[in-house]
């Protein structure tokens, strides 16, 4: 049985705990009318992909309260997460239904962030995602405001990042988000360099290392391995389609 059919089943309420076992208790509310399974445990993997959507979708809720209201624009990027993992109806209802706990007044960020960094014990390439994740929704309307930048800035501290790890992560889904739009070519290689995180001078063989690092960082097999819910592999794809798409550019450019 996958994470999600055990998760339905009611393992998650005896195996996970926490705020995140209350929040998804009460997303997924009326699939309990007919009582837990007591049968029904998570193994190591599949709680930890639990965990990951539980708070993936929590934490996009709470980000869009964040100035106070949300925008239909904000529910359109956490759909538009929802479609590109292609969740099933049953899914979607309970994403929405986590999205909506997140923007609930006193939703426990910092109790959630502490129950997430425990549960992915060293996984930092699923701490990375997350957090890609959650900031490539923040950028995907091209408005940030500094209300959202420093409750990000504070979640990747909570998760253990400083501020240089977090300055140098945040600018290469900046360049990530501005290679997938329209603009000139000059402006695309500016923002290749940057999705990758290097500077225009460096060398062909630092450059290399560069993209074969992203790459192994974001490999959808190894953090499926890992834990990354299996929903979300076309995200982990999509990010190597582009770290791909930004190297070859650059050697385009250089020949």
């Amino acid at each position: 049985m996958s994470w999600w059919g055990k998760v339905v089943g009611g393992a998650f309420g005896f195996m996970m705990g926490g705020p995140l076992g209350a929040l998804m208790g009460a997303a997924l509310g009326n699939y309990f009318d007919g009582g837990l399974d007591n049968s029904l445990s998570l193994g190591n993997t599949e709680r930890v992909q639990s965990v990951f959507f539980s708070t993936t979708f929590t934490v996009m809720g709470y980000l869009a309260k964040a100035d106070g209201r949300v925008t239909p624009h904000e529910i359109q990027l956490a759909e538009r997460v929802m479609q590109q993992m292609q969740l099933s109806a049953q899914q979607r209802q309970v994403a929405m239904q986590l999205f909506n706990e997140g923007k609930k007044s006193g939703f426990p960020l910092d109790e959630v962030l502490e129950q997430f960094k425990r549960e992915m014990f060293r996984r930092h390439s699923l701490i990375q995602m997350f957090l890609e994740i959650v900031i490539a929704t923040a950028l995907a309307d091209g408005n940030l405001d500094s209300t959202e930048q420093r409750l990000i800035q504070h979640i990747a501290t909570e998760l253990g990042y400083s501020k240089g790890q977090f300055d140098d992560l945040f600018s290469r889904l900046s360049g990530q988000a501005q290679f997938s739009s329209p603009q000139s070519q000059q402006q695309r290689l500016e923002a290749a360099y940057e999705l990758l995180g290097v500077d225009s001078s460096i060398s062909d063989a630092d450059l290399k290392k560069a993209y074969r690092r992203l790459m192994n960082q974001h490999h959808p097999d190894k953090l499926v391995a890992k834990g990354l819910p299996e929903e979300m592999m076309e995200i982990a794809t999509a990010k190597t389609r582009d770290i791909k798409a930004a190297y070859e550019l650059i050697k385009s450019q250089r020949q």
